[in-house]
């Protein structure tokens, strides 16, 4: 199992079987059955089923289901069998993740909380499980406040931080795109700081910001931005949006002919808008945060076939965060053989995943100090085909996770644990 590092608006509520709720999923659960008459252990997931991010909200709770009937077929939770109550917070709204979060955590009495893909809702809902103290998983909310500035004892993320992106990405860009950039952005929690991170990584390399729009999540028509990014001649047009967003705005760049003048590219991709593009618009140079083809690498294959079953199609990295967190919470539990979330807290701290669950060459680990997952990131080409219809994705690059990370005191993160 695992081992340690060194010390240095929808009412949708479920168990497990919440996908027939989401209707597109057709996920079946595993059975939840009380060991020995025991109350089971509960997971709760607030997170978008709904809007903007709907897709890799709805592909995290498919790998958080895998992921409990494995749990749940190795013995639960303590020997307790574990269950998923799931709750849609909506894309973009923070009242409603956070009234969730409380439900959840108030009346539902979960042991665990997991959300939440925006990185706005994700800490909205950290504060609320801090003052609760209950140990809370961010699967896919990239902003680095979380696990940096406003980080607390109780919170751990999986996902990268924009900086970890930022890092990895721009040394490639500058080599293969060019130093000018011009950025377009979503203006809230996420795209502020990755563009803050890409700007600061790219300081370091000599490049030139040339121009940048904030555009409002769920914009449709990007017309007038990429006339903008046009006017200002840059090497590069960054795009920073994500979901819906980045299909529409990749969608209408391409057809506006900016592909033929400009490199398309940005910190981060995510298979799930590759999917929903067209072929001509799948391009650029991304940073996707884990990806499916991994030929060489052991239990990557499992993996894979394990969701295709489910779903009929391949993970994502949505897929594998929704699994790696919820293994979080079972590793936790067992490794300091207590719900409490102090104990677990600290038994999680420093804890390197079983490669089984890190499905990657390095083994991810949780950074002692930060509580965040330092795991490889894949830097590469959008392409419109690969090696099958999946296959959206060519890495030219695997970065170390503990290379774009950066030092402890450069996150901001000064931990506190209760007395």
């Amino acid at each position: 199992m695992a081992t340690r590092m060194p010390k240095h608006g929808v009412n949708r509520r479920t168990l497990l079987k919440a996908a027939a709720a989401t209707g597109a999923l057709q996920v079946a659960g595993p059975f939840i059955i009380a060991a020995r008459g025991e109350e089971p252990v509960k997971i709760g997931l607030d997170n978008p089923l709904t809007g903007t991010y709907a897709a890799v909200g709805k592909n995290e709770l498919i790998g958080c289901q895998l992921a409990l009937e494995q749990i749940n077929a190795k013995g639960g939770i303590l020997g307790r069998q574990a269950e998923l109550l799931v709750e849609d917070s909506t894309s973009g709204d923070a009242g409603t993740a956070v009234q969730k979060a409380r439900k959840l955590i108030e009346r539902d009495k979960v042991n665990f909380l997991l959300g939440n893909v925006n990185s706005a809702l994700a800490l909205a809902m950290a504060d609320v499980s801090s003052e609760k103290g209950v140990l809370h998983i961010v699967p896919g909310g990239h902003t680095d406040a979380v696990t940096g500035a406003t980080c607390h004892w109780n919170v751990f993320r999986v996902c990268n931080t924009t900086q970890m992106e930022a890092n990895a990405v721009t040394p490639t860009l500058i080599k293969n795109a060019g130093k000018k950039w011009y950025f377009i952005t979503p203006d809230y929690a996420f795209g502020h700081t990755l563009q803050a991170g890409l700007e600061k990584a790219g300081g370091k390399a000599g490049y030139t910001k040339v121009g940048g729009d904030l555009t409002p999540l769920g914009t449709t028509d990007f017309s007038s931005y990429l006339i903008k990014a046009q006017a200002a001649n840059p090497d590069v047009i960054i795009f920073l949006t994500q979901g819906d967003d980045m299909i529409n705005a990749l969608k209408q760049a391409v057809q506006f002919g900016l592909d033929k003048r400009f490199h398309l590219a940005g910190g981060q991709q995510e298979l799930e808008a590759l999917e929903g593009l067209p072929p001509e618009a799948r391009i650029g140079t991304w940073v996707f945060e884990w990806y499916w083809n991994q030929p060489n690498v052991p239990h990557v294959k499992d993996f894979v076939d394990a969701i295709k079953k489910k779903t009929g199609r391949v993970p994502t990295a949505r897929t594998w965060f929704g699994f790696a967190s919820t293994w979080s919470c079972a590793l936790a539990a067992n490794e300091a053989k207590s719900l409490d979330a102090v104990k677990m807290a600290k038994a999680l701290s420093g804890l390197k995943l079983p490669p089984e669950v890190s499905l990657m060459p390095d083994q991810a680990f949780y950074r002692v100090g930060q509580n965040q997952l330092i795991p490889n990131l894949f830097v590469g080409q959008a392409q419109a085909k690969g090696s099958a219809p999946d296959d959206l994705f060519k890495v030219t690059e695997v970065v170390k996770g503990t290379d774009a990370a950066g030092t402890l005191e450069e996150t901001g993160c000064k931990m506190k644990w209760p007395v």
